[in-house]
């Protein structure tokens, strides 16, 4: 295990390193920079608010390719209807709070902390990181947010107050942004998201990806 000094941005190779858990690093810090550095080499932070900070790259990864969607009757009828309205980093902080807020079967609590807050939405300050948003009667009933890197989304966290509404942005988004996403990084399995056409890769297939992605 590979302990992080948080003055300098340092992590472990990712493809030299091999974890069965996909824990490569602790500590360090949730800088901007550091965030950014992390996602380039394939790495996101996960751990419970109080904890040292756990930088992960599981193998195999949960992905989801744009050509790979599957669209449910149902869910094609509430897009024809347009039930919903969707939006692009229209209030980046607002989707991360509801994401933090959002109820989640067995679990406790979130990872999502006010320092989570205060670094991502930097990142989306510079350009990085990205929210979607769900709408319904003007009011935010869902969404999303997470990095971009090249044409990888390195989705996050999702919320929904409304029944479809997260599984109708995430939608909206793959339909929408086809030239400019190669992969939607899902990170960890969620059966909503297998749903979608998510599937696992090995992690040296998802770093290639990334790489490239890195270089273009």
């Amino acid at each position: 295990m590979v302990f992080l000094d948080p003055n300098d941005i340092f992590f472990p190779d990712p493809e030299s390193t091999d974890s069965e858990s996909g824990l490569l690093a602790v500590g360090g810090d949730l800088s901007p920079e550091r965030l950014l550095f992390a996602y380039q080499l394939g790495l996101f932070p996960w751990f419970n608010e109080g904890e040292e900070i756990l930088w992960w790259c599981p193998d195999p990864r949960f992905v989801l390719l744009p050509e790979d969607l599957k669209i449910s009757k149902s869910m094609r009828k509430i897009l024809r209807d347009e039930v919903f309205t969707f939006t692009e980093n229209k209030c980046f902080s607002e989707v991360m709070k509801q994401c933090k807020n959002a109820y989640r079967k067995d679990q406790d609590g979130t990872w999502i902390s006010n320092q989570f807050i205060e670094s991502y939405t930097k990142l989306h300050e510079q350009g990085f990181a990205k929210s979607f948003e769900v709408w319904q009667n003007g009011e935010l009933v869902g969404g999303f947010y997470g990095v971009q890197i090249g044409k990888v989304f390195c989705g996050e966290s999702m919320f929904a107050k409304v029944s479809n509404a997260s599984k109708a942005g995430f939608i909206n988004f793959i339909l929408n942004n086809k030239e400019k996403t190669e992969l939607i990084d899902c990170q960890i399995h969620s059966e909503h998201l297998e749903s979608l056409g998510a599937k696992m890769i090995p992690k040296k297939e998802y770093l290639k990806i990334l790489k490239r992605n890195n270089e273009s």
